[in-house]
């Protein structure tokens, strides 16, 4: 392809604004419509769609290849996929799709037996809609009421209505605009839920009552950086509110059967700490970080919540990242090299019990486990190599039983594909992990073609899973990368420090090195390597396209994160206040306003060769809102001096997650993957 159509130009309008003595100049700021959430700005409308023609006019003549990637990639899905069913009280439940669906089905049948009963139907909620999306989905505790929330538009703002299941009638109570989890009270006569605010941000927690006029406001979060949420210990016997940023945290209990009864607050935030609770027989189990990033576990009575005994020592090696308690033993989860690790504690302080792994990079944690007092415990297993499988575990015995391996229709024969964990040393020193999967034959002499993948960011660790749509990379030759960089919480919380706020080059770093690395190994060789990135992954991407445009073949940056400094400076967004901890706030620090000014990716791009880009944004993202990627499109058109093609698309009935449904989603990514493919040279299949 080498006539391409003319990109559309954006016009530039002069805007700055100064701060701490510098002065910022913004000539695409007016792709900001100021009437936001409502996009409705004609010039910003025709920009967009003027994107998006030219988006379609590039990847016309590859339809044949995302044609094709879409039907290789859907072969390997089943189509009637159903999970395996799970007791919870008198129920089994499960869900399933129909052959050809895009949405889930939800049944459920008695387990003394009986027909099965579909209580919710998502394809027939979704039907004329051109997005959808559950967000939330309860059964009372009585089982007769089903709570459930939607969004149809994929901003984020959920409808909640209320089903009884013995009739299919829905009742005449709908909220608007809750955000979060739905809990029923212990009587299943009413439920907490959290609202969203003008600013999308959930300050609030109600308790509604059914057939009441008028909800009743059970919490209240002063710090406009905190978000508010809902849940409940595994007993059922508390209802749980938690507040907190990305740094601090505080937890209040309710008892279930008395939901109006006054807060009881576990322990007062301090700065720093974080904290999250669960109980046992009048005992609360604390996870926190008070004492070591790496947590710890800690015991106090109900009756004196913030009096901590410590139950099990912080350790150099083992990263805690959660703890369940169940009637007869409690689940530590970890990581310790990087690895999941997952840990039956009794409550007697006996010697516990580590459920052992075979394979030397893999996805292990605990599944869906609903009831409290239980023997068997319902665990999920995956590597880069091995399908999904879930595994029932008897507590007594050890056993491991095999309940489901993730079919794949097509076929799938792993012998075709190897998997390594590498360690690749950082430019200050550090061993940055890599989990790479690659073709059998694959040649390790610089010629290969390598995607590379990350995040770095909030604490998240990419699991090094398994993904069918990745195969037709594989079966093209193509190895597959993830780079665990600091910023994520891959080799404990220290790992997630050390790529934040004063410290965020090192993710940038990282990346880069890996990517270094990997061609040192002889992986691949640079102009060779497709690199991607969503949100804050899309950040990423931004930045390493400016530090080091030569090594990369191709950037995927999709709803990225890329405007950072204006997003920071502005506290009316929705995600603003919130974010200070994890990016510093630049509107009251200097030192944070030159350090996001030193790597923002838009306000970092200059007058050199790019690689080709495909960067994707939706017009109702409330995260990373539209006009980051738009500005970030328009700029690098204006400035960039080479050729290589970039396309811009914003889907214009979306969100953060892109199209919704399983069949269309897996048609955008194909789009998607082929455009890399193409970049690469490596459209065709071995």
């Amino acid at each position: 392809m080498t006539d391409l159509p003319t990109p559309p130009i954006a016009p530039q309008r002069p805007h700055s604004f100064t701060a701490h003595g510098h002065t910022i100049d913004d000539s695409f700021a007016w792709l900001k419509d100021p009437g936001y959430p409502q996009v409705t700005d004609k010039d910003v409308l025709a920009y967009l769609e003027a994107e998006n023609a030219y988006h379609d006019a590039v990847m016309a003549p590859l339809k044949p290849l995302a044609d094709t990637l879409f039907a290789e990639m859907r072969a390997r899905i089943k189509e009637d996929e159903s999970t395996v069913p799970q007791k919870d009280g008198d129920w089994l439940y499960w869900t399933d799709h129909e052959e050809g669906g895009e949405y889930r089905r939800w049944w459920r049948k008695p387990v003394a037996g009986g027909e099965p009963h579909l209580f919710l139907d998502e394809p027939a909620l979704a039907a004329g809609k051109e997005y959808f999306r559950l967000g939330a989905l309860s059964i009372s505790p009585d089982a007769r009421l089903m709570a459930y929330a939607i969004d149809d538009n994929g901003s984020e703002r959920f409808v909640a209505r209320v089903q009884d299941l013995t009739t299919g009638e829905h009742l005449p109570d709908v909220i608007e605009g809750t955000l979060g989890e739905l809990i029923w009270t212990a009587d299943s006569r009413g439920f907490l839920y959290t609202p969203a605010n003008d600013q999308w941000r959930t300050d609030r927690v109600m308790l509604h009552r059914l057939g009441g006029a008028e909800d009743t406001m059970l919490f209240h979060e002063a710090d406009e950086g905190f978000r508010v949420g809902v849940g409940e210990t595994q007993s059922r016997r508390f209802i749980v509110i938690a507040t907190g940023d990305h740094v601090t945290s505080e937890v209040y209990l309710l008892p279930a059967t008395d939901p109006t009864a006054p807060l009881q607050l576990v322990a007062p935030r301090q700065v720093g700490r974080e904290y999250d609770v669960d109980e046992h027989d009048g005992m609360l189990f604390i996870h926190t970080n008070d004492t070591d990033p790496n947590f710890r576990l800690v015991t106090a009575s109900i009756e004196a919540p913030a009096e901590w005994t410590e139950r099990i020592a912080p350790s150099r090696d083992f990263y805690m990242t959660g703890i369940e308690c169940f009637a007869g033993f409690f689940v530590v989860e970890g990581r310790e090299d990087g690895l999941d690790v997952i840990e039956i504690h009794r409550y007697d302080g006996s010697e516990p019990t580590r459920i052992p792994f075979p394979e030397a990079s893999y996805v292990a944690g605990v599944g869906d486990n609903p009831e409290y007092d239980v023997q068997m415990l319902r665990l999920g297993y995956e590597s880069m190599v091995t399908p999904g499988t879930v595994y029932d575990y008897d507590i007594a015995s050890g056993g491991l039983t095999t309940l489901k391996v993730q079919e794949i229709p097509s076929g799938y024969d792993p012998a075709k594909y190897a998997t390594e964990r590498l360690k690749i040393t950082a430019r200050d020193g550090t061993q940055v992990p890599c989990s790479i999967v690659y073709p059998a034959d694959f040649p390790r002499d610089g010629t290969g073609k390598l995607y590379l993948y990350a995040y770095g960011a909030y604490g998240y660790a990419v699991p090094p899973g398994f993904s069918t749509s990745r195969m037709s990379f594989l079966d093209r030759g193509v190895a597959f990368a993830i780079a665990h960089i600091r910023g994520g919480d891959d080799l404990g919380q220290q790992w997630y420090l050390d790529g934040k706020l004063e410290k965020r080059a090192n993710t940038f770093d990282d990346f880069v090195d890996v990517a270094k690395g990997l061609i040192e190994l002889g992986f691949t060789a640079p102009g060779n390597i497709a690199i991607a990135g969503r949100s804050a992954g899309g950040e990423l991407m931004g930045a390493v396209a400016n530090s080091d445009p030569d090594l990369w073949g191709v950037v995927v940056a999709d709803v990225p994160f890329v405007d950072v400094l204006n997003t920071m400076m502005d506290a009316s967004l929705p995600l603003t206040p919130g974010e200070w901890p994890e990016w510093g706030n630049p509107i009251e620090d200097k030192a944070a306003f030159e350090l996001i000014r030193s790597y923002s990716p838009y306000d970092n791009i200059k007058p050199q060769s790019y690689p080709p880009m495909w960067i994707g944004g939706g017009l109702n993202d409330p995260r990373v809102t539209y006009w980051e990627p738009a500005k970030f499109a328009a700029k690098l058109r204006a400035t960039k001096t080479d050729d290589h093609v970039l396309v811009l698309k914003t889907n214009m009935g979306a969100g953060h997650g892109g199209k919704s449904g399983r069949w269309e989603s897996l048609r955008e990514a194909a789009e998607e993957n082929a455009f890399v493919l193409w970049q690469l040279g490596a459209e065709k299949a071995a």
